[in-house]
């Protein structure tokens, strides 16, 4: 576990900052307005949907591979399962993004005209405007260096992020941070994890990449290990400061 003090650098321009925190789920979320309840609300929503579809479904919760759709799951549950088989990882490597995408989602819809949704680094958004999302890399010389410009066009989108030397999610590479940019917020977070699991070294940067060119759905990668620093897809990256 690492304290998310990167949450104190986010811009807020002019939006409202809300956290909602459940059992492993913690969200920040920017909003024109407090959103907490409606958050936690939704939250409560699809933590109760997972965990139901688990007890009734063991494999689902432990799954390194991925698994069968199922027509009779919840929504939620049915895009997890689709994230996992286009990506080729178990269904719970998308669940952060899943519930990031399902809350915003659902606080659009009840009247937030932008959004954003971060739950451990994996991120839902939709803003009017440009924005520039930077990549944290945890004990890299170029953590928080390099951001990532996002045209408004391109959202709503999910942008995530795995790691091997951040956080508490399971990495099988030594990456310390690949970012994937998708329309998919499911989608971008099992990447996220299917291609980190391939990041074993420096050399395998390019592999990775390689991959990354076959998941259908995927708009952009980031692959940042030390100092070395790998890009696939019509990124427009910045230097920050």
């Amino acid at each position: 576990y690492r304290e998310r003090t990167y949450r104190a650098l986010v811009e807020t321009a002019g939006l409202v900052s809300s956290q909602v925190t459940v059992a492993e789920t913690d969200l920040h979320i920017l909003a024109p307005g407090n959103v907490t309840g409606p958050a936690r609300d939704g939250v409560y929503r699809y933590r109760t949907q997972l965990e139901n579809y688990i007890a009734r479904n063991p494999g689902f919760l432990k799954s390194l591979r991925p698994l069968p759709a199922d027509p009779l799951a919840p929504p939620i549950v049915k895009e997890m399962l689709a994230a996992g088989l286009t990506a080729d990882v178990g269904p719970m490597a998308a669940v952060a993004g899943a519930v990031a995408q399902f809350v915003g989602r659902d606080l659009l819809a009840s009247g937030s005209s932008e959004i954003m949704v971060e739950n451990g680094g994996d991120i839902f958004v939709l803003r009017k405007k440009e924005c520039i999302a930077a990549i944290f890399a945890g004990d890299s010389p170029l953590n928080q260096r390099v951001g990532v410009k996002i045209p408004a066009g391109w959202m709503p989108l999910g942008i995530c992020t795995s790691s091997a030397s951040v956080g508490h999610s399971l990495s099988l590479g030594r990456a310390d941070s690949v970012t994937v940019l998708s329309r998919s917020t499911p989608l971008a977070d099992a990447a996220a994890t299917r291609l980190g699991n391939e990041v074993t070294d420096r050399a395998a940067i390019d592999r990775a990449l390689g991959i990354a060119r076959t998941i259908p759905g995927i708009l952009g990668v980031v692959i940042i290990m030390g100092s070395r620093l790998g890009v696939w897809g019509q990124l427009d990256l910045v230097r920050l400061h």
